[in-house]
């Protein structure tokens, strides 16, 4: 299945997924407020928890800035519960993009095949569903949290 880049300023594809507790999560319920997609390789792996801490930490400054930001990685349901416990995740969904194996990442033109995972990436749609930033980041790397919040800072005074 071959899926183009995505291209800020496209329409976001819409999904359901189910997050660690087992509901789902449906982008177009978000219509209204921006959301932060932000992909992981693997739960259960060093720099992915940092990424989804940084993503709990700032739960009230994603709030003031009219956005849910929620983790998305291609683990199964179980794991993603049991790794959000051990992380003391508490308000920040984690999204299983399991099955059909990272059909979302797909979707977004960010599944690596070869490995069977998503790409290190934040993605940011907008209020009306509209793809408004993605920057995808070497494996290896943390994506800088600050960076996120400037862009989604920019973006409110912009609308203002």
């Amino acid at each position: 299945m071959v899926h183009k880049q995505i291209v800020v300023g496209n329409k976001a594809p819409d999904f359901t997924l189910d997050d660690h507790n087992e509901k789902p999560f449906t982008l177009s319920d978000c219509k209204g407020n921006k959301v932060l997609l932000s992909f992981h390789p693997l739960a259960w792996t060093s720099v992915c928890a940092k990424q989804m801490k940084s993503l709990e930490k700032n739960k009230k400054q994603f709030d003031k800035l009219c956005t849910i930001a929620v983790g998305v990685s291609v683990d199964t349901v179980p794991s993603k519960k049991a790794w959000a416990q051990s992380l003391g995740i508490k308000n920040t969904r984690l999204l299983s993009d399991f099955w059909p194996h990272g059909k979302i990442a797909q979707y977004y033109g960010i599944f690596r095949a070869d490995d069977g995972i998503s790409e290190r990436a934040n993605i940011i749609i907008d209020e009306d569903q509209n793809i408004s930033f993605v920057k995808v980041y070497p494996i290896a790397q943390l994506p800088d949290i600050k960076e996120i919040l400037s862009v989604l800072e920019t973006k409110k005074n912009i609308e203002k």
